[in-house]
């Protein structure tokens, strides 16, 4: 109170103007977002639409009014697909405002004497230092430590995840439970709900200063994924070729020949040939095609159509445990009593606990824990009553009715209740037993701690139980002790002090049960080279036991507190050999994946999986944004693929799509940049040998056409049966060292053309036949740009099956370069007809550069479409498949590490140790 120069009473008016001018309005997330327009012309930056502007300009140039039409069109939809994901990252900024309350009940005075008023103001105009008071329903307006509380519970997933509302009290002092500053009681966060109770409070922070703030910062900024980074590097590339080409084309023929401005028409429509105009429609129709097969198929929506190329890519796979790895309910795990015995007795008492607590404790509703207790209770009762059905059917006698199980048992009556609090640790329930007249008994469930300081045995005993649970917790399940005490009965009201000389029954131990089918996808994830990474807010013990469940080696377990220690490098490397992150906050899980994305530490493609809120800054700095249909509308605004189940299985489908896909794109790159490359050599050499122009700019046009068309065919077409098994991502860097060779081979066929034209047609040298040499070139160009779509599907290996579509693409591609300089088209295009002996000659150049071709394949490793190898500096390691490796080095072990915490039963969790690899 002294630091914010406030006190009980409230602010003056006058100084919460001040502070106002100050510390600016009480505005979580800002509300100016970009307008249509300027998002439309931010789009323009894209190195990808500057290609497309690029081929428009060189079309208008050479008079192609119709191609540049079509272009122009293309930039258009680019920049409005674009424009369309900052769009999404605004309206989730947009369902996160509706978590933040509108207006607040205040304390303030209108001078130094006057009496202090509560009223309503607009939370905008909060301050720090102001006095508020909350009641149940209220959203909390700003941070604020509590300076009185009453039965006050707090929803706080926006922050944390958890579920269940969270106790809160104002006597605790700072550090009293645990590190993690959302386990404070004291605190009140903004962004967080009171689900009961309430509470005076002063407010220490306001706007971009709250903890709700800083978690869900920058939430209009459009991330940059897998797919633009690689779309941006082959850009890029194209770009310098087509520069690179012009000039080229005009240097040297200027020097050769002296014609320079005489061949900047063809020099043009070269650079134009030379990239690949199909580009953006082969990748929107591969990934359109896709994205509905997974619709129709696997009930997994691509909201984002890139996404479905990065899903193909992600190497790592982070996600919170529950519905994914666990179910979204904890199971009772052990019922023991002091000696470690299993006994039904302490169940049945701990029920009685939750049961009565529920009804008289005013408590909210049943937490996870008094749920899995009342289940299992209803579950032992059932199979009492089965068994004692058949005995009775078996036997000739009456079985007589235990006291102390059996469907017949009178539950005892409830009296009152003492509601569990953070301080305590503990909750009490007092019920009167039938045939305990003037009795009560108080049932007291709480941490093992807590529960044996409260019970009368001896050191020997109290050793022997704590070491108990000690064994227990090491195992990682949530331990609650129960003991009992019987008192005289009494009308007026129990309390803690009560709460002594109890008669300890044992312990009670859940775990989290895990979800059908997680192992099973882990493995499948695991084959496909991808490494999971589990990032939650719960306990390092509760996180590492539910590992050991799915057969997957804990490792260490990082802390939140830990990540705070590390800088960004430090960060990366620790992230590399985790899986398991604990006790994470919104910003936790931001920093661990925006290190596994840093392209300077490694730079791995990261997919997310979140439902709640606190998930949403995570999802967005993720490569790829994926969320269940049924997360909150934050989440699922924020996402790029939303699934019909939270389920690992799911993802996997998905994965392949986009492999396959990814793939598809791939083959259309390899096919036309290397083919295209080959002519724009021929077309140089062509041009320097010549008297006349080797190839017409109409017949370039043309040849684009035909060549561009056939390829639409690779984006109905499937992958080979390897490609699923590995991630794949578009590799621009690798893009020189393979089009070179391919080209090469490519432009050695041209010039093999160019030598049998000589042969069989002198006068195809002489301007008066350059008629002939058109159509030879033009003839073998199409027949050879076939056979490269057919033989460089796939690299290395078994050529893959050439599917109906690219066989039919092929086929009519060669019948139209044979067929074309025979027909009427070939006047107006300037074709001549060729004599028999070059279609013989022909085909030994055809064979001759198959064969080529063929060798090429086997020796040259896959650069588009592939993973990264391990040491090339274009990726990263993780990409592949695990392979053996140090204890604690590969992606995809998980870890431990001893810790502890508490929950609302006060329940405890201490992390193991285990050496079973992944």
């Amino acid at each position: 109170m002294r630091r914010l120069d406030t006190g009980p009473r409230g602010l003056l008016e006058a100084e919460a103007h001040e502070r106002l001018l100050r510390y600016g309005e009480n505005v979580v997330l800002p509300q100016g977002v970009a307008g249509r327009p300027r998002r439309l012309l931010r789009a323009l930056r894209d190195p990808f639409t500057a290609v497309l502007l690029c081929l428009g300009t060189g079309s208008a140039v050479i008079g192609s009014w119709g191609t540049a039409c079509v272009i122009a069109a293309l930039v258009v939809v680019s920049c409005v697909l674009r424009a369309a994901g900052e769009y999404r990252a605004d309206r989730s900024a947009a369902a996160l405002r509706k978590l933040v309350a509108s207006t607040a009940t205040v304390v303030r005075r209108a001078a130094g004497a006057a009496q202090p008023l509560a009223r309503e103001i607009p939370v905008d105009e909060l301050v720090p230092g102001d006095v508020v008071r909350l009641g149940p329903g209220d959203m909390v307006p700003a941070d604020v430590r509590l300076l009185r509380a009453d039965g006050l519970t707090v929803h706080q997933a926006t922050l944390t995840g958890e579920s269940a509302p969270v106790p809160k009290c104002a006597d605790a002092m700072p550090g009293d439970h645990g590190d993690s500053l959302y386990d404070q009681p004291h605190l009140c966060f903004a962004g967080t709900s009171v689900a009961s109770g309430t509470a005076t409070g002063v407010v220490t922070a306001t706007g971009p200063r709250t903890h709700f703030a800083s978690a869900h910062g920058g939430l209009a900024r459009r991330r940059v994924s897998a797919f633009d980074r690689s779309v941006n590097g082959v850009s890029w590339t194209l770009i310098r070729f087509m520069a690179l080409t012009v000039a080229l084309v005009l240097t040297a023929c200027a020097m050769v020949t002296g014609r320079g401005l005489e061949m900047l028409p063809f020099a043009v429509a070269l650079a134009v040939g030379m990239t690949p105009e199909m580009l953006p429609v082969v990748v929107t129709t591969a990934l359109a095609r896709g994205t509905a097969e997974l619709a129709g198929q696997a009930d997994v929506i691509v909201k984002r159509l890139p996404a479905l190329h990065d899903l193909g890519a992600i190497d790592v796979l982070c996600t919170d445990k529950t519905g994914t790895l666990t179910r979204d309910a904890l199971t009772v795990a052990c019922h023991l009593d002091a000696e470690g015995r299993d006994d039904p007795e302490v169940l049945y008492w701990a029920a009685i606990n939750s049961l009565w607590t529920i009804e008289l404790a005013d408590a909210p509703s049943a937490d996870a824990l008094d749920e899995a207790i009342l289940r299992a209770a209803d579950n032992a009762a059932a199979d009492d009553g089965d068994a004692e059905a058949d005995t009775a059917a078996d036997a000739d006698t009456d079985a007589s009715d235990d006291a102390a199980a059996g469907p017949g048992r009178r539950a005892p009556t409830g009296v009152d209740a003492i509601g569990f609090d953070p301080s305590r640790r503990l909750s009490t329930a007092v019920v009167l037993r039938p045939g305990s007249l003037g009795v009560h008994t108080l049932v007291v469930k709480g941490a093992v701690e807590e529960v044996v300081e409260r019970c009368t045995m001896d050191d020997a005993a109290r050793t022997r139980i704590l070491a108990l649970a000690t064994e227990q917790a090491d195992a990682g399940l949530r331990l609650l002790a129960v003991a009992t005490a019987d008192r005289p009965a009494r009308s007026r009201p129990y309390t803690p002090a009560d709460e002594r000389g109890l008669t300890l029954l044992g312990i009670v131990g859940l775990r989290d049960e895990p979800a059908p089918g997680a192992a099973d996808a882990l493995d499948a994830l695991a084959r496909r080279g991808i490494a999971v990474k589990l990032l939650t807010g719960d306990h390092p013990g509760t996180a590492a036991r539910i590992c050991r469940d799915l057969q997957l080696d804990p490792g260490e377990v990082v802390t939140g507190d830990r990540i705070d220690a590390l800088d960004d490098r430090g960060l990366a490397e620790l992230a590399r050999g985790t899986t398991v992150f604990a006790r994470c906050t919104p910003a936790h899980k931001t920093r661990v994946v925006s290190a596994l994305r840093d392209a300077r530490y490694g730079g791995h493609t990261v997919g997310f999986l979140g439902d709640g809120v606190n998930d949403v800054p995570a999802l967005l700095a993720a490569d790829v944004a994926i969320a269940p249909r049924d997360a909150v509308d934050a989440a699922r605004e924020s996402a790029d693929v939303v699934l019909a189940a939270k389920e690992l299985t799911a993802i996997d489908r998905a994965v392949t799509a986009g492999r396959a896909t990814t793939a598809n794109i791939a083959t259309y790159l390899r096919v036309a940049v290397s083919s295209n490359l080959g002519n724009v050599f021929s077309m140089l050499t062509a041009g320097l040998l010549l008297p006349f122009l080797p190839m017409l700019p109409v017949q370039v046009l043309v040849q684009n056409l035909c060549f561009d068309a056939s390829q639409l065919a690779f984006a109905f077409g499937r992958s080979g049966p390897a490609t699923p098994d590995r991630p794949s991502v578009l590799r621009p860097f690798a893009f020189d060292r393979y089009i070179t060779v391919f080209g090469v081979i490519n432009a050695m066929a041209d010039l093999a053309t160019f030598a049998v034209l000589g042969l069989v047609a002198p006068l195809s040298r002489s301007t008066s036949g350059q008629g002939l040499f058109h159509a030879g070139w033009f003839t073998e160009n199409l027949i050879t740009q076939a056979m490269v779509m057919v033989l460089l599907r796939g690299m290395g290996g078994r050529l893959p099956r050439v599917p109906g579509p690219l066989r039919l693409a092929t086929g009519a591609l060669a019948a139209v370069g044979l067929l074309l300089p025979l027909s009427p088209l070939a006047r107006p295009l300037h074709l001549a007809a060729l004599p028999p002996q070059y279609y013989a000659l022909l085909l030994v150049v055809l064979a001759a550069y198959g064969g080529a071709l063929a060798l090429a394949r086997r020796s040259t490793t896959s650069v588009l479409g592939s993973p990264v190898p391990a040491g090339d500096p274009g990726g990263p390691a993780c990409g592949q498949p695990p392979a053996p490796l140090p204890a604690g080095v590969a992606d995809d072990r998980l870890g431990r590490t001893p810790a502890g915490g508490q929950d609302r039963n006060g329940s405890e969790t201490v992390g193991g140790a285990s050496e079973v690899g992944a």
